[in-house]
């Protein structure tokens, strides 16, 4: 496996475990939703970095259009995830803007991920 795909699980370990993490907090915390909210992004997209960087191992055509989107889509998971737990425990912002720009990233990779089966050729 090469190192991108590698790159992608270690990332989804970090934010399997982080996603577990903060959704025990939130069930602790008064107020709790936006980490709760915080937990299943970063759960949802553990699991699909993992099967994207599966699949991204078995095609050829279209593998870096894929892990560009699987990228997209572990960077907006991270600023969205990041700005509302930093928000809920912390009270301060990432950066301005963190969590609406990650939403969008992640959406974007989602449309890139699509795309990458659309137009890919078939073997």
């Amino acid at each position: 496996m090469t190192l991108w795909p590698r790159l992608l699980i270690v990332i989804a370990g970090l934010y399997g475990a982080g996603g577990v993490a903060l959704a025990a907090v939130s069930a602790h915390l008064t107020g709790g939703a936006s980490l709760a909210i915080a937990a299943n992004f970063l759960l949802f997209h553990a699991a699909a970095l993992v099967a994207l960087a599966a699949v991204a191992r078995q095609v050829a055509h279209m593998r870096a259009v894929l892990l560009v989107g699987a990228s997209a889509l572990a960077l907006g998971a991270l600023l969205f995830s990041g700005d509302l737990t930093l928000r809920a425990l912390m009270e301060i912002k990432l950066l301005g803007g963190s969590a609406p720009f990650g939403g969008m990233l992640m959406i974007a990779g989602w449309l890139v991920v699509g795309a990458s089966a659309l137009f890919g050729r078939r073997a």
